[in-house]
């Protein structure tokens, strides 16, 4: 018998950062999580995540009246085979997110589902072969002070990562050279630095802090977000600036944004998160046109599911949050690998000890 869906629960999670996090443009001390659950007729669950990073989540029964307002619907009942495949008419006012990336969450979910029926992990249903996946280590550190960025990277270099990502867009091109100072002597001259500014400059000004950051001595393999997302003229003009560094771009902009990205070929790299759907279909896009991606963060390292499944992914990224303390067991990070396990679906399951020390909001 065919399963399909039949519930959902939903958990919102309030808890203390293990440190600060944020860039150019935010920080976050707490984590602000939840958990979907979306139960089947055969007693499977499918697990999704959704979260806010600039204030907490609302109640988790509001959460859960949203969806049964406007997703619930047209799930229950319904396989998760034929949600994660079907293409729905978008016109006018049915073109809309959910907020807290719930739409995300539940795609995630689905996904969980339909691997567990099939029995294999999801980075092999989704046609993918290898069980570890490139990853580089990222402070999300703007907001830390030098200590404590010289003691996280120091700390990140037990992973055996060989590339690190900066936070840059100080107010100086001095003081976000010296923030690559500090992680150089803390990883060694070896390994790859990237930069990300998370749209802190205007193009000419991305264009100099680079060119500075390279007469100092400190080649940059990738500039992340160095300008305004939808400024395709300003991304062509540091693209075609850039002599060995590359422009990873697309973070902020949907499917259709990316899209427009590879169709302009105004990047060197695409960056995508945890969307899985959306995630194939840029995927298959890149390939098309042989232009490099490079996975986010996304909750628990999900999003090295996605990498071993699109062949374009050069490297996945990874932060060492304490998000991961919702759930059993995180995925292992070893000589620059985050290693994905054999068992069916993403393999994270709700923590019991974390829900009963950490007390969310629970509705269904």
């Amino acid at each position: 018998m065919t399963a399909t869906i039949e519930n959902v629960r939903v958990h919102c999670f309030d808890y203390p950062r293990d440190r600060v996090i944020g860039d150019s443009q935010f920080y976050s001390t707490h984590v602000w999580a939840g958990c979907l659950e979306i139960f089947d007729s055969q007693g499977n669950v499918g697990l999704g995540f959704f979260q806010s990073l600039h204030a907490p989540l609302p109640d988790a029964r509001e959460i859960k009246a949203l969806l049964e307002r406007l997703r619930l619907p047209g799930m229950l009942q319904q396989t998760p085979e034929a949600l994660i495949h079907k293409v729905s008419r978008p016109r006018g006012g049915n073109i809309f997110p959910l907020p807290h990336s719930l739409d995300q969450a539940i795609d995630q979910a689905l996904w969980d589902l339909a691997a567990k029926h099939a029995d294999l992990p999801l980075y092999q249903f989704l046609g993918g072969t290898s069980s570890k996946v490139k990853s580089y280590g990222s402070g999300v550190c703007f907001h830390m002070n030098n200590k404590e960025v010289a003691d996280f990277y120091n700390n990140a270099t037990r992973y055996g990562f060989d590339a690190y990502k900066v936070k840059v867009g100080f107010d100086t091109a001095e003081q976000d050279l010296h923030r690559l100072e500090i992680v150089r002597e803390a990883v060694g001259a070896q390994a790859r630095l990237m930069i990300d500014a998370n749209e802190a400059w205007s193009a000419k000004e991305a264009i100099r802090r680079i060119r500075y950051f390279e007469e100092k001595g400190f080649p940059i393999f990738w500039v992340e977000d160095p300008i305004l997302r939808h400024d395709i003229p300003g991304l062509l003009d540091v693209k075609h600036a850039l002599s060995d560094s590359h422009l990873n771009v697309g973070e902020y902009l949907d499917l259709s944004g990316k899209r427009n990205l590879v169709d302009n070929n105004a990047a060197d790299i695409i960056n995508i998160h945890g969307d899985i759907s959306a995630a194939l279909k840029i995927g298959w896009l890149c390939g098309e046109h042989g232009v490099p991606i490079s996975l986010g963060n996304t909750p628990m390292e999900l999003g090295a599911h996605i990498a071993s499944a699109l062949p374009e992914v050069i490297y996945t990224e990874h932060s060492l949050l304490n998000m991961d303390a919702i759930i059993d067991t995180p995925l292992k990070v070893e000589n620059g690998y985050i290693h994905l396990p054999d068992t069916p679906g993403h393999s994270f399951t709700l923590s019991t000890s974390s829900v009963r020390e950490l007390k969310p909001s629970v509705a269904g």
